[in-house]
């Protein structure tokens, strides 16, 4: 279901980009956008593993250094048949974690000491589980698709309100160019945001998805039911020091304390996420 939920999302920001496209510059104002915008995230698709992880001080950890972490993570990889990604810890005693990696074979786990330090076997598992289903899905490449489409949209919209404001929809030519001016004005704000909420909701969809694969992975849905629990309590009282750019990759946002609208939140409610993994058991 979640799988079918963003590809009928990805659908409507294609199209939202084709519309948003003929209104401003045709045909040929899409695909221009569009090629900018995918030449912005060509290089965050090939390098943000390294700049992601060096953002937050990830340290890569080998199984003499940490044997319980790699042998875990090894053990889920062998399940499912997956190559053995990287493996990081994030020197803060904030509890979160997170996976990058353009694809199976160049892919990366990342945890923080603090929530190696604090949770059992059975929820440090549960987590790992849901971050090597994200690398399964290929979250990342996903999340660049529709990244580079929401781009576009952006510098569309950005095209569309330069030239209302200064003329380019209006003049002196009487109250049919005003009222185009006026109406591009509009679509310049309303279309950002619209590509913003689906982006949004793409990324919620993500995660419901990977809570579904890392349980069927470790066969043991409570055990990250009840991690889940614990890094949303963690995250309020030892909040990790994010980026906003990079908050939808955590597997609890960090930013939460912050979030004023489900609608434009990165990740589901933690209590929708608990109840459906309890349901799975």
């Amino acid at each position: 279901m979640n799988y079918f939920k963003t590809m009928v999302l990805l659908v409507a920001l294609t199209l939202l980009l084709i519309w948003v496209g003929s209104m401003v510059g045709g045909h040929q104002g899409a695909v221009f956008a569009f090629a900018i915008a995918m030449g912005m995230n060509f290089f965050s698709y090939w390098f943000s593993d390294k700049i992601v992880l060096k953002m937050y001080g990830a340290q890569e950890v080998s199984g003499q250094e940490s044997p319980d972490y790699y042998e875990i993570v090894k053990e889920l990889t062998i399940h499912a048949a997956m190559p053995m990604p990287k493996i990081y810890i994030i020197p803060t005693n904030a509890m979160n974690a997170f996976a990058t990696g353009r694809n199976p074979n160049h892919a990366a786990v990342a945890v923080t000491e603090g929530m190696l330090n604090s949770l059992k076997r059975e929820e440090l598992k549960g987590v790992l589980g849901h971050e090597l289903s994200h690398i399964r899905n290929r979250d990342i490449l996903i999340s660049t698709i529709v990244a580079t489409v929401a781009g576009a949209i952006m510098l569309l919209a950005n095209m569309a309100r330069w030239a209302a404001l200064f003329g380019g929809y209006g003049g002196r030519d009487g109250e049919g160019n005003r009222g185009n001016g006026v109406s591009m004005l509009f679509l310049a704000i309303l279309a950002p945001i619209a590509a913003l909420v689906i982006q949004m909701a793409i990324s919620r969809s993500r995660e419901y998805a990977a809570d579904k694969g890392g349980a069927s992975l470790t066969g043991n849905p409570l055990g990250l039911a009840s991690a889940l629990e614990k890094l949303q309590q963690a995250s309020i009282a030892r909040p990790i020091d994010a980026n906003s750019a990079t908050a939808h990759m955590f597997i609890v946002n960090p930013l939460s304390g912050r979030s004023f609208v489900t609608l434009f939140s990165t990740h589901p409610p933690i209590e929708e996420r608990i109840k459906r993994l309890r349901a799975m058991a």
